[in-house]
């Protein structure tokens, strides 16, 4: 695949203060987009071609609700289930060169969701030159583990990517002006975890992915998820069409739900994290609301579906290691869930994609790695916390 070759690399470097954003709209890190480069213009030129390669939209909260769900039931079967998972040895690809881990007790994971369109997949589009991470959230769970932190990162933002480890052998050379997406592409989803840490200065201790086609099966089993919505939704992309008003999402619909893009807010990849964070949380409230502890046939079924849906880092692919982290996260409620988006605005440059907000963003790494929240200060500028999609948790 082809890159654009770059400049001097604008991401700040870990852990080092960052200078005071100028505010000019002509500069890509002011605080205030220029309006000529507007919401229209990301969601607008490239629809076409980036509509061939839409993929999953969604994390790994469901797989670790169910394990939780059936911890208690299943503890006989754990060792049959381990054998779908899919585990990823990324430590030798991620080399030394990393940031210090939290001694705090509190801890991040590096939550993927790729677009491929292999196998089962392909009947969401042709595969366009191999998986993307179209969508990455950073799960900062705090040392109590009672509160969380989740930030998206759009898979648009242009990031320094560091050197990487070629899955198929050798390295491949770092990029100045990335797309963040491409990481996934290049060097998998070591390669990923690598461009976090870098932008962010925090070390991802995990990392978990999940299928797609898992996904909707296991949203089926669950017996579909409660949204509301404050207006209609029709998006002939994505295929989806809601009236307002209350809606129990079944597998395909809460697929198209958290692929959908040009029905909702300005259009572009956004106001779909916006979505994505919004079913998230309607996910939750589902997987906390069921009885399943009555049922351990329909639970091993569950936790089947779920273990077969889900591949991560060696450390951490095993059942004992994922209900454990489950049971780490089972005192999290949707109202201590804090999400959001990186602080970005539109590059003048290219208007198909965003840049972070320097000071801003670094607001945002910096809490995390003091385990503090992250000020409502460091996001009130940025292009990406302010679509409205009008869609809610529940009934």
């Amino acid at each position: 695949m082809s890159h654009e070759s770059g400049n001097e690399a604008r991401t700040p470097a870990p852990g080092s203060p960052a200078p005071p954003d100028p505010g000019t709209p002509g500069d890509p890190y002011g605080q205030q987009p220029s309006p000529a480069y507007g919401p229209p213009s990301y969601g607008g030129p490239a629809k076409a071609r980036r509509g061939r390669r839409r993929g999953l939209k969604i994390t790994a909260w469901a797989v670790l609700g169910v394990l939780l769900l059936g911890g208690g039931g299943l503890a006989y079967f754990w060792s049959h289930l381990n054998g779908n998972l899919k585990g990823v040895d990324v430590d030798a690809k991620l080399g030394h060169d990393r940031p210090s881990g939290q001694k705090d007790g509190s801890m991040n994971i590096l939550l993927l969701g790729s677009d491929s369109r292999a196998g089962a997949n392909s009947q969401y589009g042709e595969d366009q030159g191999g998986a993307r991470a179209d969508t990455a959230m950073v799960l900062h769970v705090d040392k109590s583990h009672k509160k969380a932190s989740v930030v998206s990162i759009p898979r648009d933002t242009e990031v320094q990517r560091p050197r990487c480890a070629d899955p198929q052998g050798g390295t491949v050379r770092g990029e100045q002006q990335a797309m963040f997406n491409e990481s996934y592409q290049v060097g998998g989803p070591a390669c990923t975890m690598k461009t976090v840490e870098k932008m962010s200065g925090l070390r991802m201790d995990h990392y978990l992915q999940v299928d797609f086609t898992g996904f909707k099966k296991l949203i089926d089993e669950l017996g579909g998820v409660d949204i509301t919505t404050d207006k209609a939704i029709k998006d002939d992309a994505s295929q989806l069409s809601l009236t307002s008003g209350t809606h129990k999402l079944k597998g395909e619909q809460a697929l198209q739900l958290v692929r959908t893009r040009h029905g909702v807010g300005d259009g572009s990849d956004l106001g779909r994290i916006q979505l994505q964070q919004a079913f998230i949380k309607a996910l939750i409230h589902q997987v906390d609301s069921i009885g399943l502890l009555s049922n351990p046939a329909k639970t091993y079924d569950l936790a089947d579906t779920a273990t077969r849906t889900v591949s991560a880092d060696s450390d951490l692919a095993s059942t004992d290691k994922l209900l454990g982290l489950a049971k780490d996260l089972k005192g999290i409620k949707p109202s201590h869930m804090n999400m959001t988006t990186l602080p970005v605005t539109y590059d003048p440059q290219n208007q198909e994609r965003v840049l972070p907000l320097k000071h801003a963003s670094h607001k945002v790494w910096t809490a995390l790695r003091h385990d503090d929240p992250i000020p409502k200060s460091a996001t009130k500028n940025s292009v990406g916390d302010q679509a409205d999609t009008g869609v809610t948790a529940g009934g």
